[in-house]
């Protein structure tokens, strides 16, 4: 197709041509309405490769669409797979979606839709594509005549629960309605949100299908709603995001609700919180964004309420989970059972409190603001302790003092059904008794636990290890669990029993293994957790069998999630806390081959101010423990990073990375991104922890292609010294420092 040719879709909605700007002389390929008066471009090829003063060429070569100029060098192509030219064809359809097919094959080689510009049409997909490794994601033009890329872009974060969410640069600046939702009053607008195994995606489409409507981000960073208006012959704007100060990003910060009226900002804490800045106030300076803290901590043993607050866009869903069973009730009950839920709300459309879908919100609720005509008016009920709920009414008065009465009651049964049941059974271990932070956890009887297990068959038993057994069981009610035993013989084991009931109960993120509860009778003491139907990490990673591979895409989604999943211990959970065991022994993945992190017995937590603790006691892995852990007992949040680096590291050779691929994979993978990963392992196993980075670093590293990435220094998997007197205790032996010497461990 020459420069003074087009492409019309067969309907007559959309035309394919090459254009120039105002005043521009720069020729582009580009995709707009047709018989419209006002050109409309919807895409652009060769954005930031345009034809310079010179006349194009669109052809097909090598089953690819190319463009050259007029000496005939290309600069744009599709980059399919190389097949015949003369069995590929391209075809403009009436969705405006440019489309390359082989043959008389229904399936697309390559599609302008996956690879969109500034515009979205119904149809369209913005978000992930776990299968084919590809992100769609809006991005700006740079001016108005100017369609390279710009600072702006509007993607599906995949932190948490997928979301729309606009960046400059790096830097979130607008977080769209929760899709689980309304986001518009408009009825032509049908919203959807899929979320599985294959990807994760917004598209919408429309009621009136002769409707033109087109979702444009601009270059001023405004994400604008148009329609076409057939009276007036242009396009009307319906809406545009932001559209005040309060649609910035967490303007008010954490805990607070920002509210704009009249262009005015005031923002205010919610329920239970005061200002970080001016303790013992709700009322925060507009401009300050600080946010707010709780006004009482809580402790899970006093009595504590829910109060809402209505007409609200809802928070953040970084640390987020849905529940799509539970009606509003049950899903009260379930966040007042975990210390860790600071609010829930019902996702469901319906105002019938019967009608099931609620979330639940961990950590800091960031990002509220109160609704405009953009949103649909939420409900949200926010975790409070009881005096908050006394002002409400003489009546919540009876209830919380009601609530106090039974409490105390229900803990004198159960201090003298313990007591009777000590007098029969001998004592106890008691797990709490160092530790004075109380928490709610379900217990489990023995005798189920042994029947779910026939008996602790050795045909039940998936694992053991310094503490133990583990075994497989089936609960009555046909949930499959995992149960951790302690070993009477093992004094290491009932401390890292301990630790792992104290810091693991209070932990729920989706890439952490879910601990359901434990069994304390007489001798015995067992954790009882989900059951991972695929087992542990390093069986696939280091098995010679047959069809153990995994392909590419799962490798690269197992590296994400257990990155996101130490950036939440790291940072985003209520206390930091350092793992210090991690490997692919103690990376479980579930019947859709999501990792959790799991073995939190050798797990240390951090106060805030806290960056580094030492110690005497080396425990861990050998080939994941960092150098300044191994050599002076001094570990961090980089001690996490390097055992990460480990898992992503398996082999170097300088100047041959391309070694480091798994024979065994197919040929389908990405090469810029599998080099990617390699680059961010070493960067995780540089020998100076002030050299690593940090993971919320490390995600954004594996996220972005744009990312610039150091170069890795020298690597740490040797030990230089190890400092006398100092025990390293390891996951299978106990050694002294003057009974081994390492020079070189290689990593599992």
């Amino acid at each position: 197709m020459s420069e003074d040719e087009t492409l019309i879709s067969p309907g007559g909605k959309f035309q394919l041509g090459f254009f120039s700007t105002d005043n521009s002389s720069k020729r582009y390929l580009g995709i707009w309405f047709y018989d419209i008066r006002i050109r409309t471009i919807i895409w652009v090829a060769n954005r930031n490769k345009p034809l310079e003063s010179s006349p194009g060429l669109l052809k097909i070569e090598h089953g690819n669409l190319v463009i050259q100029n007029h000496s005939g060098q290309a600069i744009w192509a599709s980059n399919t797979q190389n097949l015949s030219s003369s069995s590929t064809t391209a075809k403009l359809l009436d969705s405006g979606n440019l489309v390359l097919k082989y043959g008389n094959s229904e399936s697309y080689l390559w599609q302008s839709f996956n690879h969109p510009t500034d515009t979205m049409l119904t149809g369209m997909k913005v978000g992930w594509d776990f299968k084919a490794g590809m992100e769609k994601q809006l991005m700006s033009w740079k001016s108005a005549l100017d369609p390279s890329l710009g600072q702006f872009s509007f993607k599906l974060d995949p932190s948490g629960f997928p979301q729309g969410k606009m960046f400059e640069g790096n830097i979130t600046r607008y977080r769209s309605f929760p899709h689980f939702g309304s986001v518009h009053a408009s009825s032509a607008y049908i919203p959807k949100l899929v979320n599985g195994s294959e990807g994760a995606y917004f598209s919408y489409d429309l009621r009136d299908k002769n409707t033109l409507q087109r979702y444009l981000l601009n270059y001023t960073g405004k994400l604008q709603h148009y329609i076409w208006m057939i009276q007036t012959l242009d396009w009307m704007l319906l809406y545009e995001l932001p559209n005040d100060s309060c649609d910035e990003y967490a303007k008010c910060g954490p805990n607070a609700v920002c509210v704009e009226a009249k262009s005015l900002r005031t923002c205010k804490c919610l329920p239970g919180y005061v200002s970080k800045s001016a303790e013992g106030s709700d009322t925060l300076n507009p401009w300050y964004s600080g946010g707010c803290t709780w006004k009482s901590s809580f402790n899970c043993s006093g009595p504590e309420g829910f109060k809402g607050v209505k007409g609200v866009k809802l928070p953040d869903l970084l640390l987020f989970e849905m529940n799509t069973t539970m009606t509003l009730k049950e899903c009260e009950n379930f966040c007042s059972r975990n210390c860790t839920c600071t609010a829930y709300a019902s996702t469901s459309e319906s105002t019938d409190k019967d009608k099931t879908g609620c979330g639940f919100w961990f950590g800091d609720l960031l990002d509220i603001r109160e609704a405009n005509d953009n949103y649909r008016t939420n409900e949200i009920f926010i975790r409070v302790i009881a005096s908050e709920l006394e002002g409400d009414s003489k009546r919540t008065k009876w209830v919380v003092a009601v609530a106090v009465v039974l409490s105390v009651s229900s803990a004198m049964f159960c201090l003298w059904a313990s007591w009777t049941r000590r007098k029969g059974q001998g004592a106890n271990v008691d797990v709490h008794a160092e530790e004075e932070e109380n928490f709610e956890l379900p217990v489990f009887n023995a005798v189920m636990i042994s029947q779910a297990t026939n008996n602790f068959s050795c045909s039940n038993q998936i694992g053991k290890g310094g503490f133990g057994h583990v075994y497989k069981g089936e609960l009555p009610n046909g949930q499959e669990i995992a149960v951790k035993r302690l070993s009477e013989t093992s004094k290491q084991g009932l401390n890292e029993f301990k630790n792992e009931v104290m810091l693991i109960a209070k932990l729920q993120h989706r890439n952490l293994v879910k601990l359901l509860g434990c069994c304390i009778e007489g001798r015995e003491r067992m954790l009882v957790y989900e059951y991972m139907p695929n087992g542990s990490l390093d069986s696939f990673i280091f098995s010679t069998m047959e069809g153990s591979c995994l392909a590419w895409r799962r490798r690269f989604n197992i590296i994400v999630g257990v990155a996101r999943g130490l950036l939440y211990l790291h940072r985003d959970s209520r206390l930091t806390i350092i793992h210090r065991d991690l490997k692919g022994g103690n990376v479980l993945l579930d019947n859709k081959m999501n990792p959790k992190i799991s073995d939190f017995g050798m797990a240390r937590t951090f106060r805030e101010d806290q960056l580094l603790e030492k110690t005497k006691r080396i425990v861990g892995t050998f080939g994941y423990i960092s150098p300044e852990y191994a050599a002076d007992g001094i570990f961090s949040i980089k001690s996490d990073v390097f055992s990460f680096g480990v898992l992503a590291w398996k082999l170097w050779v300088e100047g041959k990375a391309y070694e480091l691929i798994d024979g065994r994979m197919e040929d389908s993978f990405p090469l810029s991104e599998v080099m990617r990963c390699i680059q961010v392992g070493l960067l995780c196993v540089q020998k100076c922890p002030e050299d690593r980075p940090t993971m919320s670093s490390v995600l954004l590293m594996l996220d972005s292609e744009t990312a610039t990435l150091l170069q890795p220094k020298e690597p740490g998997f040797y030990l230089e010294r190890i400092p006398d007197g100092t025990k390293i205790i390891s996951n299978r032996r106990e050694y002294s420092a003057n009974e081994i010497s390492i020079t070189l461990v290689d990593g599992r």
